[in-house]
């Protein structure tokens, strides 16, 4: 798409000449993708504080393992149902509309559930509906950022390899501040405080969007070509896939989607292997976790030390992908990564050893987790056209996300069945046998096929992607 002569990529002018103009217009042209990822840090910050306040504060009030885990389904089934729904409305009314709309709505409802628990109102029925819309809201609100990474990456003139390595970052470091964050509060001030805190992200999260992004990005998908091209790597038409035109209606736009994800083994590869490891991993988190600090003593400022260590390692796990990973293949390190960080944190809480050996299993456990998300996400980015990214994104993530509901609501029933011991040793077993087997089958060699750096921010690609002389570019999990 051209532009008119001196126009910037986001619309604006350049600024005048001299350093001080330099140093606005560098601002202005890194501004959306700033924004972006300063709003997904403030969100994904508040949601992990969320992540400990609300189960421990489920767990203290009921006692019940079985509520806790019917809390959990509540929140993430409404989260995958209505996210996966949602691809080709926020292709159609525009991503940043979206953000800010379910940041809005998650903000309120949060703080709903503190101020009737004050006044005596909160019953638990009611409890399980305000989670339900709070998990309705964050699945458009979480993919509406998503798909705003590779316009945001253009509009900066960034790499998109470079920008998944810094949302990667930004994930990690969610995941170490917001759960020491978590613990503290709940240890300290009590569970609450914590909701609180995470309806307060939310708030932020929606100026953040409304202030910084500019109005134009997101824009809504008219069916055309907008001159941004394809992915980086994608092939626009998969085998069998349907093309929607300017006049197409929702459930045209969602079988668009459909056909483009069913034509592509490797992802449909990716989503099956991480949805069983979110199952797995979601069960930990929501309600393995709490007990087991609850039996032991230990507390939720254990939780909160654990995932902050394991989010510490994790975000200097993501700054080495990010400088080395290009030089390397992408397969052995996605599933050595896989190996390091998966098993391991449910086999070491179920043997009796002090605290600060499980913190340094989570630590190095973290250090893995940080090269699998960089990975995913470029590779996913290289293989989705820019204007399926919502349709696409939303039906891979939730396909990917589908298990996780189911999550803690069978582990609580496990518990108790069987004890929680015999439930982390049988899942920490499955999350090996599970990714081990996965890498034997063939769509996994694609992983190290060798990609193209992808055309320049806002201009058409003139053919097929060049192949790169130092191996695939660095690229981004699914949680």
């Amino acid at each position: 798409m051209s532009r008119p002569m001196g126009e910037q990529a986001d619309g604006s002018r350049p600024t005048g000449g001299g350093r001080g103009g330099r140093r606005s217009g560098g601002w202005t042209r890194l501004r959306p993708l700033a924004g972006l990822l300063a709003a997904a840090a403030v969100s994904q910050a508040g949601t992990r504080v969320s992540a400990i306040a609300l189960p421990w504060f489920v767990l203290v009030t009921t006692g019940s393992a079985a509520q806790t885990g019917l809390v959990a389904f509540c929140e993430m089934a409404p989260y995958v149902l209505i996210k996966a729904l949602t691809g080709p409305l926020v292709d159609r009314a525009g991503a940043r509309v979206i953000s800010w709309t379910a940041d809005v709505v998650s903000a309120a409802v949060v703080a709903a559930v503190p101020a009737l628990h004050a006044l005596g109102l909160l019953d638990f029925w009611l409890l399980l509906v305000l989670v339900a819309v709070t998990g309705g809201a964050r699945g458009p609100g979480d993919l509406a950022k998503e798909v705003m990474i590779p316009e945001a990456a253009a509009r900066s003139a960034m790499p998109i390899e470079r920008a998944t390595g810094l949302l990667g970052v930004v994930e990690r470091l969610a995941a170490t501040v917001g759960p020491g964050l978590g613990g503290v509060l709940v240890a300290v001030l009590g569970p609450l405080a914590g909701l609180l805190v995470n309806a307060a992200t939310f708030a932020l999260g929606s100026v953040l969007v409304g202030l910084a992004l500019p109005r134009g990005m997101g824009g809504a998908d008219d069916g055309t070509d907008d001159g941004t091209g394809t992915a980086y790597g994608a092939d626009p038409a998969a085998p069998g896939a349907v093309t929607a035109g300017p006049e197409a209606g929702y459930w045209q736009r969602f079988a668009e989607g459909f056909s483009y994800l069913r034509g592509q083994p490797l992802l449909l590869a990716i989503i099956c292997t991480v949805g069983f490891t979110n199952f797995l991993d979601a069960a930990r988190t929501s309600v393995l976790m709490p007990i087991w600090a609850r039996e032991s003593g230990h507390g939720p400022s254990a939780i909160g030390l654990m995932a902050s260590a394991a989010g510490l390692t994790a975000v200097a796990g993501s700054l080495v992908a990010a400088v080395v990973a290009h030089r390397l293949r992408r397969r052995p390190v996605f599933f050595a990564g896989f190996l390091i960080a998966g098993a391991p944190q449910f086999l070491i809480l179920a043997v009796d050893v002090p605290v600060w050996a499980v913190v340094a299993v989570y630590a190095l456990s973290g250090f893995g987790s940080g090269f699998l998300n960089p990975i995913l996400g470029a590779v996913i980015w290289e293989r989705i056209p820019r204007r399926l990214l919502g349709r696409v994104g939303a039906l891979g993530d939730s396909l990917a996300w589908a298990g996780i509901p189911l999550g803690g609501l069978l582990a609580g029933a496990a518990v108790v069945w069987a004890g929680l011991v015999p439930v982390l040793a049988v899942s920490g077993a499955a999350y090996f046998l599970a990714t081990n087997l996965a890498a034997l089958r063939h769509e996994w060699r694609e992983l190290d096929r060798e990609t193209g750096t992808g055309p320049p921010p806002h201009e058409p690609p003139a053919g097929p992607p060049a192949p790169c002389p130092d191996g695939p570019p660095v690229p981004h999990p699914a949680r």
